[in-house]
């Protein structure tokens, strides 16, 4: 399976890279994260928890990088088995650029397989989750960077100092009821 996506990030990429290789960030992005240790040099081990369709498993793999150009990009692969649910691995190439304002365009280029009752599921299924599992991570690396969205305010009535007209359902449409 393969997927590909960007994000605009309000940050420079010095700080995204460094985000990228934080083992602590990558905790609390990578959805499912019990634990992760470990280093860039020497790589990470991690212990995810998982549920996919109706397999639900614990995965304990490993998390290397390479090709590691600071600040540019770098290269993401693991591997993680999950006792009878199976086996998943995969990689990502992920590049910064300079975007607008002084934030970050973050590319990404997923390829991942799985193996065992995972793969039983059918692909439409894993794919689906594949990419919710690849949205969440760079969403929730995106909120790590920029804080948290602002709420949208609440649309005001039109006219100021009327109440807003109160809508009725179908049922009192049907007996002109309120």
């Amino acid at each position: 399976m393969h997927m590909s996506d960007t994000r605009e990030i309000k940050a420079e990429p010095a700080a995204v890279y460094a985000a990228l290789l934080d083992p602590e960030v990558l905790k609390a992005c990578v959805s499912g994260a019990q634990e992760v240790t470990g280093n860039p040099s020497e790589g990470y081990e991690a212990t995810v928890v998982q549920k996919v369709g109706p397999v639900k498993a614990t995965f304990k793999g490993t998390v290397n990088m390479s090709d590691m150009v600071e600040n540019e990009r770098l290269t993401i692969s693991g591997e993680g088995k999950g006792g009878a649910a199976g086996f998943a691995k995969g990689g990502a190439v992920v590049t910064l650029s300079a975007g607008e304002n002084g934030g970050t365009v973050l590319a990404y280029d997923v390829d991942a397989k799985v193996g065992g009752k995972l793969a039983q599921l059918g692909s439409r299924l894993i794919d689906g989750f594949a990419k919710k599992m690849a949205d969440q991570f760079f969403a929730s690396l995106q909120e790590h960077l920029e804080g948290p969205a602002e709420p949208e305010a609440e649309e005001e009535p039109e006219a100021v100092g009327e109440p807003a007209e109160k809508k009725k359902g179908w049922l009192g449409r049907l007996t002109g009821r309120s």
